[in-house]
């Protein structure tokens, strides 16, 4: 008996290899994770020893899955007993299974699996066929994890039931309306099938839409899809946080942070939809300045796109008079970031959302018919149906080249440009780690390691390079860089082998901004410039030496 089993088992995983063989895998439903936080935690009895069901609506349709779990923003390990996965009843409005579909998933061969901190767990593919737009429940058995520090979704507009004990017992759960740990459905499609991966905030993650009813634009979209010949294997992923900013701030991490994770590492992206850009230009003071730099952002994620392979598509910022984000002053941001949108040539698309659900009368603002309870910023339900069959499809059936018209950044700044990577050099800056992050410019930045309170004389904590100056007069040193704390935004900075000279208080909330690191008369010829670490987690991407009091803005000049 035990020799007719194992060699079933050995059948079955042939059998499994075999269909994997004939494809690709590709995202067919995914979320954006984010630190759950205080309000959006899970409700009592918690997760530990408890079983939770949460329903996923899929966008393409397979035989072959596999799920991808995450303990991303967790401090402590993620302990799961089992993982079944079933046909749902319903879009969410109750908990109710097709028991004759349930299957349980392992990892490695195992039915439980520890998640470590800041880990991802990936199942075992199996057989479990799923339809277009079906409703999947994802039951998690947990063992030990914590309910205070979680990795999850908030903003999920669809109802999760969570259970006391090792159950599939849901009949009397308590109701929350988030997504915990769950990351990815993918299935194992044919060569020609794919998945466009949508970029967004609140308006994206669906705030206005209707809860269990599953009609974000993105769902809107995805039906159209499906129902167009040339476009019906393309999946559609929402990976939308509300209150997410491009740049810095907001909710969750940055778009720019998050882009490599979110939407280069999901599987089969041959599209991409950059839809943000109203939360940074709602709390700005600047809003030119602040479009400038998220169309900076975006080349640079077209950039990245394109020699992967993928097209990008933008969406333009929807209006918002009379919204508290509303001014002047952020409507001058929003027209020049959608008329950058409406006319570049590195796109490979526009979908023009602005035009869509604006107030024929008045273009600043929302149709009052598509408003969701009179905030002037979120769509209805209408206003997302409108949204989604707006789309034109043909953007999602090209065959052609890609956009190759890569116009130059927007930089006024003339000066010396100077890699942070390559001041490490001749014994300069080992105790720097070299991190890779897409938004760096070349790819690459320094990270401070170590903490001290005096500069350090090792030149091992120090970055030296060498200043041009070809006229007498004051100059500028900005550093392009990424300092997600106050606990981690400070540098020692030494010009000639002087005194050195503490810079702080040079915090970005995590994003990369231009910072000034040195204000001071030089003369003509050469200059040596040291940078020593001060407070670790502090990064540096790159430097400007210039006459300029203005600091850059976009990644800078040419690499050097």
């Amino acid at each position: 008996m035990k020799k007719i089993l194992l060699s079933l088992l050995f059948l079955l995983l042939v059998s499994l290899s075999a269909l994997a063989a004939k494809g690709h895998w590709v995202g067919t439903w995914a979320t954006a994770p984010m630190l759950a936080g205080n309000n959006n935690n899970p409700p009592s009895p918690g997760l530990a020893g408890n079983s939770l069901r949460q329903i996923v609506q899929v966008s393409i349709g397979g035989n072959l899955v596999r799920l991808k779990l995450t303990n991303h923003y967790g401090n402590s390990p993620v302990e799961i007993k089992g993982v079944e996965l079933a046909a749902a009843k319903s879009a969410g409005s109750n908990p109710n299974i097709d028991e004759g579909t349930s299957v349980k998933l392992s990892f490695n061969g195992s039915s439980s699996v520890s998640i470590a901190a800041g880990g991802m767990a990936v199942s075992d593919a199996v057989q479990f066929p799923i339809t277009p737009r079906q409703n999947v429940a994802i039951t998690i058995h947990y063992g030990e994890t914590s309910s205070t520090v979680v990795s999850g979704h908030p903003g999920s507009r669809t109802t999760s039931y969570l259970t006391e004990g090792n159950t599939t017992d849901f009949a009397s759960a308590t109701k929350t309306d988030h997504w915990y740990h769950i990351l990815a459905l993918e299935t194992m499609a044919e060569d020609e099938a794919a998945c466009v991966a949508v970029l967004g905030n609140s308006i994206t993650d669906g705030r206005g839409s209707t809860t269990n009813q599953q009609d974000r634009w993105t769902d809107v979209f995805s039906r159209c899809l499906l129902a167009n010949k040339a476009t019906s294997r393309l999946g559609v992923l929402n990976l939308g946080i509300g209150g997410n900013c491009v740049l810095r701030g907001g909710l969750g991490p940055t778009a720019v942070n998050r882009c490599q994770r979110d939407i280069f590492e999901q599987e089969g992206v041959k599209y991409i939809v950059l839809f943000e850009g109203v939360n940074d230009l709602g709390g700005t003071r600047d809003g030119i300045l602040t479009a400038r730099r998220i169309i900076d952002a975006w080349k640079q994620i077209i950039r990245i796109a394109h020699q992967k392979g993928i097209r990008v598509i933008g969406a333009t910022v929807t209006p918002f008079k009379r919204n508290n984000y509303y001014s002047e002053d952020h409507e001058a941001g929003r027209q020049k970031l959608n008329n950058w949108i409406l006319t570049t040539k590195m796109l490979d698309g526009v979908i023009d959302f602005a035009s869509i659900v604006c107030d024929k009368n008045d273009s600043a603002a929302l149709a009052p018919k598509y408003l969701f309870e009179n905030d002037w910023l979120h769509p209805n339900a209408m206003g997302y149906k409108v949204m989604g069959e707006a789309i034109d499809l043909k953007l999602f059936s090209q065959t052609g080249p890609l956009a190759q018209d890569d116009e130059p950044d927007d930089e006024e700044v003339e000066g010396q440009w100077i890699e942070a990577e390559n001041m490490q050099k001749d014994g300069y800056g080992l105790n720097f780690r070299l991190g890779e992050n897409l938004m760096a410019s070349g790819g690459k930045y320094l990270e401070t390691v170590k903490n001290q309170t005096d500069a350090s004389q090792d030149k091992a904590d120090q970055l030296q390079t060498q200043i041009k100056v070809k006229k007498a007069g004051t100059y500028y040193v900005y550093a392009r860089l990424s300092c997600p704390s106050f606990d981690g935004d400070s540098y020692f900075v030494s010009i000639d082998n002087g005194s050195w000279t503490v810079v702080n208080g040079l915090s970005t909330g995590g994003s990369w901004e231009w910072k000034e690191l040195f204000k001071g008369q030089l003369t003509k010829g050469t200059h040596q410039l040291r940078i020593g670490g001060r407070e670790g987690g502090a990064c540096i991407d790159k430097l400007c030496v210039t006459a300029s009091s203005t600091p850059p803005i976009t990644i800078g000049g040419s690499k050097k």
